[in-house]
Order: structure tokens, then sequence, then C-alpha cells
């Protein structure tokens, strides 16, 4: 819980909409600090005071600042200047510790006011803005929840001192806002786009559409779409009029963009282009769907670049039956790859069971950014209209990935044969790991390719660069590295071969036959011709065997289980989770073996059956890498030692896998012994509990949180697992499958 505010006397400056009810909301808050205000308008202030929303107050501001701790200015941003420029003659009249802060809409214009009235930016000056308003204005408004599950922005200097944003933040918070930051430039370029364009064209549309002879009945039949897009053309004109003045700039490039939008759709339109208005349609369906999913979810929003204050948790039940039959979502290596050869086919390619995820809609986000068609996906359907290998447009600013991984090093291959400059950047987890494996071997290609420190995100790629096939030995079995080098093939000129230490999975390969490019492969080794061309072909996305394998190893731990995974994809090359599981004693056999699109499936029917520990062989441990965190747990309640060698790839995953697995065993009192690659556990498996319940920390980590998840079966108390959001952006609906099979499991906001 954020501190409650603790000012002896809070000054507003302004008792319109914002000004009155923020003292609304910290009267009800109970704040025991004297709350005064000033104003031009005499009658405002004797109505605040008999409402009981201030103490006192007068129209002049010298004689308001007597021993005032916190000054709030919620004046137009027009009338700053004059407010400040008395601020700064009579600064020594409020307290020695005085903090300043505003309420404007923008910041820049604002912080030149700061600057031309105190000779420099104050250290004790922190711009703010709350997002929160409303059509109507002044105390007849006043709303004491107006900041209630809001957003307020603070766009603090370097110089700002930490205590005033502190003290900021408290005010906030203690009216129920969730405080934010960003730089003052950032901020005013975002709201031109997400808040100041859309009022200026609701005010327009609606003085256009009012100036017609046929106004009346406009107005008489609009239908609802009309009344809300042109809701906010109500708001009081004197304050917009200042917000476009005071943020002319920034306002004008929105309004370039959005005009330079409105001549393609116009030019579709008229031309009857309906691939091109389709593009442009759906691209806005979705980018409006697939932010509200990220901001409801909770997690990283790309558009403001920060992190929200809360993180969703489990509490996962001790004990529970594992029974039925489920299907578990799409394969999330195939459907980011469907996508991909989909958008760069010639043709139209159907794809079936699509992973709706927060990683794999990244990827579909970020080709229609690129000028795709695609339409869905409606219940795991998605029609890809694809442009060719060269039919890519250059998207309008950095493609945001999420936390998909796959994405961004399959996004580097292929992006660094286009003939524009791109960006690829994604949540805070994604940041954190290494990428120079695949910009080096793209490097040796030709490509020009610039990281952040550490070889890290973000990536960014000049186009235009010519491209030549390399003969590329891999320094450690990913496939993720060998298929941005083989779509970066696809570009070059001559052959391109990766020649791997330990086999991976072969999706890429696969998927390139099936959109007819021809892929050759001999041992070790895979290799293909650059110049051709894919076709476009179906595609049925198979279950995905890493989100199979939390509850293949929840029915192998627990008594009386039994349990059937239906079309699991069960690839050659991503089976090291079964053969590991056989190993260890697990019932667990294969049914309906067929082909689909190329990639074999099957149902997984696994019963429980006494586990022991075994040594993983090295040459399952490429074929199970991102299978561990489920099999440690198989591991925790297997009789013995199971001990894993040549792992330090789950060191770069979306955490440190081997210590966050290590670290969450501790606290469950489960024996292991932790190396640089790899671990050794000490099992058992009792009648009863084989552990304790234990608070865990995921780390961010989807597997992590879910292997916790399952952990809890032969837990003696509940697993409480922090941190689990990221389970979406590989696993919907993982509660709800877990919840069908027999898990007690719950859903929790933590610091909510």
């Amino acid at each position: 819980m954020s501190q409650a505010v603790r000012e002896p006397r809070i000054l507003i400056v302004g008792l319109g909409l914002i000004g009155s009810s923020l003292a609304a909301g910290l009267r009800r808050a109970g704040v025991a600090g004297e709350i005064r205000a000033c104003d031009p308008h005499l009658d405002e202030l004797m109505r605040a005071r008999e409402m009981g929303l201030i103490d006192g107050g007068g129209a002049c501001l010298a004689e308001q600042l007597d021993g005032v701790s916190l000054v709030v200015l919620a004046v137009p941003v027009l009338a700053m200047r004059e407010v400040m420029n008395e601020l700064a003659t009579d600064r020594h009249r409020a307290a020695p510790d005085l903090v300043i802060t505003d309420v404007g809409s923008t910041k820049a214009t604002i912080r030149e006011d700061a600057v031309a009235a105190f000779g420099s930016l104050p250290a004790n000056l922190v711009l703010g803005h709350p997002i929160a308003g409303s059509e109507k204005s002044g105390l007849d408004a006043v709303d004491p929840a107006l900041f209630e599950g809001h957003k307020v922005i603070l766009t603090p200097a370097p110089s700002t001192c930490t205590d005033a944003v502190g003290r900021v933040r408290a005010l906030w918070a203690t009216v129920g806002a969730e405080v934010l930051e960003m730089d003052v430039d950032r901020h005013d370029a975002v709201l031109a786009r997400t808040s100041h364009l859309p009022h200026l064209l609701a005010f327009s549309l609606v003085d256009t559409l009012a100036r017609q002879d046929e106004r009346l009945d406009i107005f008489r039949y609009a239908a609802g779409g009309f009344r809300d897009f042109t809701r906010i053309a109500g708001s009081d004109p004197v304050m917009w009029r200042d917000i476009f003045a005071a943020n002319q700039s920034a306002v004008l490039d929105a309004l370039d963009e959005f005009e330079a939008g409105l001549a393609r759709l116009r030019h579709a339109v008229e031309a009857g282009d309906a691939d091109a208005m389709l593009s442009t349609l759906d691209r806005a369906s979705h980018a409006r769907r697939y932010f509200d999913s990220l901001l409801n979810q909770r997690s990283y929003q790309a558009e403001y670049q920060m992190q929200e204050s809360t993180s969703l948790c489990y509490r996962a039940g001790p004990g529970g039956a594992v029974q039925g039959r489920i299907r578990v979502p799409g394969d999330k290596s195939v459907s980011h790859r469907s996508i991909m050869l989909g958008a760069l086919a010639e043709g139209v390619t159907e794809v079936s069971g699509f992973l709706e995820g927060e990683d794999s809609l990244a990827t579909l986000q970020a080709f229609r950014e690129m000028g795709v068609a695609i339409e869905g996906p409606h219940q795991g359907r998605v029609t890809i209209h694809g442009v060719g290998l060269h039919g890519l447009q250059a998207p309008a600013g950095p493609l945001y990935v999420g936390n998909a991984g796959t994405a961004m090093r399959l996004f580097a291959g292929l992006l660094a044969g286009q003939a524009f400059d791109t960006e690829l950047t994604g949540d805070t987890s994604l940041t954190r790991r290494p990428m120079g494996r695949v910009a080096d071997p793209l490097r040796e290609m030709g490509a020009v390719i610039d990281t952040a420190e550490g070889g890290r995100p973000p990536l960014k790629i000049r186009g235009g660069q010519a491209l030549k096939g390399i003969d590329y030995d891999m320094p450690m079995a990913s496939a993720q590295v060998k298929s941005c080098l083989l779509l970066a093939g696809l570009y070059a000129d001559g052959e391109t071969r990766v020649r791997e230490p330990a086999p991976t999975r072969d999706h890429t390969e696969r998927m390139l036959g099936g959109f007819g490019y021809r892929v050759e492969r001999q041992g070790d080794t895979c290799w293909l011709q650059g110049g051709g061309a894919l076709q476009a072909a179906p595609i049925d996305v198979p279950a995905d065997i890493s989100s199979a394998a939390f509850f293949l190893v929840a029915a192998a731990i627990t008594p009386g289980a039994d349990l059937v995974l239906e079309h699991v994809g069960v690839n050659p090359t991503r089976i090291g989770v079964i053969n590991i599981l056989q190993r260890m004693g697990a019932d667990l056999r294969l049914e309906n073996e067929h082909e689909v699109g190329g990639e074999p499936v099957a149902d997984l029917h696994v019963r429980y059956a006494p586990l022991h520990g075994i040594d993983i062989p090295a040459d399952q441990v490429p074929l199970a890498i991102d299978e561990f965190p489920a099999l440690f747990v198989a591991a925790a309640n297997a009789e013995g030692v199971t001990r894993l060698r040549d792992a330090g790839e789950l060191r770069v995953k979306e955490s440190d896998r081997l210590q966050a697995m290590a670290d969450g065993f501790a606290r469950l009192g489960v024996e292991h012994t932790l190396y640089d690659e790899g671990i050794d556990i000490m099992g058992r498996n009792t009648d009863g509990a084989n552990y304790r319940g234990a608070d865990v920390d995921s780390l961010g980590d989807h597997r992590i949180a879910m292997a916790f998840a399952v952990a809890a079966l032969r837990a003696e108390g509940a697993v409480n697992v922090r941190d689990c959001a990221n389970v979406a952006t590989s696993f919907p609906g993982f509660i709800e499958l877990a919840r069908r099979v027999g898990l007690t499991i719950e859903e929790q906001q933590e610091g909510a």
C-alpha cells in the first residue's frame, strides 16, 4: 500500500473539476492536514467551503502561501506562466520544504513556464497529469472518486528531488490513483495522439455536421457509435483551445499522421481495393483489442513504456485429483511461424488451432503494422493475405513483441533482408535476454544491427543491405538461432547452411517445406538457397507439448490420476519431456498417432505410477529445454536423485530457470544441489505430502509459475506463487483447464 499524504497545509490553485475533485478526494480519505484553495471567483470559494471541500482560501495567491507545504496548480495551461511568476515572487512565504506540482495535460510548455519564472527548473517542482476528467466542469461536477483506478503520469526531470516525487506520489495514491512516470517529451507525444487528437477530431466532426442542412435528422437518428465517438465534443471548449495551443507541435504531428492514414484509406475505398481496406480496418480493430487485453491483464503496455505496480499471484492448494480429457492451446512455436510464413507467402493462408496468447498476438500485430491483411483470430482461426517475400511495408514505429523471445529472434532474420529500417522492442523481461547469438551471425551475412549494452534488445536493424549466405556452426543448440538464419537465408545471395551441435526443434524447416520452399538436411546440417518464393498453404496448429507438459507432470505425480491430452504435437525434436518421464517410470502412452500438415500429433494418455530419479541423458536436454521447470517438479516427487547436466541454456530463458527453480525448492524444502549448467534434485515419494507449502517467486517467468502451481498437488500446504501475469503470454486459459482436471488454484492480485 502506498504511503498516505502527510502534508500539514495543501494549497489547490484553481477550483475547476480537477482541483475541486482532488480536494473532495482528500477530504473523503480523511487527510489530517489543512486544505486551502486559491481561485479568482470568490463565490466558488465560498461554495467549496460550505461543501466541506476546503478549510479556507482567497483570490490572492501570495496571501494563501503562508506555511503551505504542497501547492497543486490546477489552472488552465495558458494561465500557468502567470501563476508561476507569482509563485517565484512569493515563494518565501511558504514552508521551507515546499513542493509544487500541477495537473496540466501538456508538460513541455509548463516546464518552459517554470524555467522562465524561476530562472531554472526548480528541484521541488514535480510536473504531473491525472488521466481523468468529465464533460462537465467546475464545482457542479465535483467527484471525490474521480481519480480512483485512473492513472496519474508524473514527469520528473533528472534534477527533481526524489523526496518531492515521493510526496506527490503519496498525494495521488491517497485519492486512489495509480501513479506512473514518463519523460516530458514522451508524455506530450503520447497524449497528443491518445487524447488531444481524438478531442480535436470529435469537435471538428460535430461542427461539420452541425453546419449542414440535414443536421436535425443527422443528430436525431445518430446511432450509438456516433454518440460514443462525439461525446467528448461536449468538453470545455476553452480548456481544449488552450491545450491545442500549448501542445501545438505534438498535436500537429499527430494530425499529420492521421491525415496521411485517412488519405490511404480514402484511396483504398476509391479504388475498391478490398485487401488494402481490410488491412487497415483489421489492423485497427485488433490493435484496439490487443492493447485492451494488455491493459486488462495488467501487463506491460508498450505505448506508455511503463510497468504496472501490481502483479498477479496464484494460490495453489494441496491435493486434488487429475482426471479427464482436455486439449491445451495451440503450439506457440508453430503459431509464430504460421503468421510469419503466411505473411511472406504468395496467396491466402488459412490457419486453425492458432494460440491466442500475448506472444503470438504480438507477432500477428507486428505483421499488421507492416501492411499485411490478417483476419481473426476467431476461435483459433486466422486468415493471412500474404504479400510475398518483398511485400512488407515499413512500420510507423518500433515493433513491440511483448515477452516473445521466439518472435524477436525470428523477426531479426526476416527483417534483416527488408528494404526498410526497423526496431524490435519488448517488455522488461525480454530486454534482459541475449540477442547477440542472432545478431552476430546475421552481421556475418551482411546485416547491420545495433543492440543495447550486452547484446540485448532493443534491436535496430538497417534495411537495404545485400545479404550473402554463410556456413554457420552454432555454438549452442538453439532452434531460434537456426530459424533466424534460415529466414535471413531466404533473402541472401547463395546458400545458407546451419550446423547444430545437438538436434533442436525443426518446425521452421518442416513449415518452409509445406510452403513450397526447399530445405535440405543431412545429419546435423540443414541448408537452403536464397531467392525463392513461398506459396500459401493451410496450417493446422497442434496442441503445444510445452503446455501439455505441466499436465503430464500433474498426472504423473498424483496418485489415482488418469488424464488424456488430445491432439498434442509430438515432433521428434520436441518429445524430450515424454522420453524423460517414461525413463522415470511414468505410465505415459501415445494414442491415435497421425500427421497434420507435416507435423506428427497424438493423444497423450498418462496414469499415475511411482517415479524414480534418473540421470537425464545429454541428448534429451535440447529436446526438453522448455519443459524442464515441469520436469524438475516431477523429479522432486520421484524416489532418489535426478541429475541434469549440460543445460546452461536454462540460465538465459525468461528467467535464470535453474536458479529460480532452486530458490523455489529451497522454500518448499526439496533437497537439491545447483551447478553452473545443471542441478541434482533429491526427490521423495511418500503416501502423503513430499514437501511443505511455501511462498515462491516465479520472477515473471510463465513456466516457473505453472510449474510451482503443479507442485502444490504433493505439498502439505498451499503454494503461493508470485508474479504470474506472464502465464497469459504462452498459456491463456491455464487456470480454467487446471481447475477442470482437478487442481485447486486461485488468482489473486498482489499489491492491489
